[in-house]
């Protein structure tokens, strides 16, 4: 038995491929990309075209993957540099309390296993960033990126 929480408003390309225990609601998945198992992506998030997102990943709102990026395993996104659970009244905040910061992954980058990316950040076309790297700042194309915080390691040749 298959395991999936595909929500009807998820847009869905031809070919793509859906691991067990995914969770889509309110997105876009581009043609013959692979989500893997245990993977998030919420709504207003889209994943381009001849993507890989592997396993126990978090896709939130307001994330932007274009086509042919390659996300590793356990990354996470964030779309709120700011998060609090309540109002400064002590009021639980809903949707309306908040605004979605936005991320872009460009063309062709690859994101290694267990990053972090920060909201407001634009990874730059055939980026890589290293495992375990934290991008709090716009990552240049044809670069690699690596730690905490992410810095410029080399360009790519």
């Amino acid at each position: 038995m298959r395991y999936l929480s595909v929500s009807d408003d998820v847009k869905l390309g031809k070919d793509v491929k859906l691991a067990n225990f995914v969770n889509l609601y309110g997105c876009s998945i581009g043609n013959n990309t692979k989500i893997g198992a245990f993977v998030e992506i919420q709504k207003n998030a889209s994943v381009g075209a001849n993507c890989k997102v592997s396993s126990h990943t978090f896709i939130c709102e307001g994330v932007t993957v274009e086509d042919c990026v390659f996300i590793g395993h356990n990354v996470t996104f964030i779309n709120d540099m700011y998060p609090r659970a309540a109002t400064p009244e002590g009021n639980l905040k809903t949707e309306e309390d908040w605004k979605v910061e936005p991320t872009l992954v460009k063309k062709g980058a690859s994101i290694g296993s267990g990053a972090t990316i920060l909201s407001n950040i634009t990874i730059g076309e055939h980026a890589i960033v290293g495992a375990g790297s934290v991008v709090t700042k716009d990552v240049p194309p044809d670069t690699i990126v690596a730690g905490n915080p992410a810095r410029v390691i080399r360009k790519i040749i």
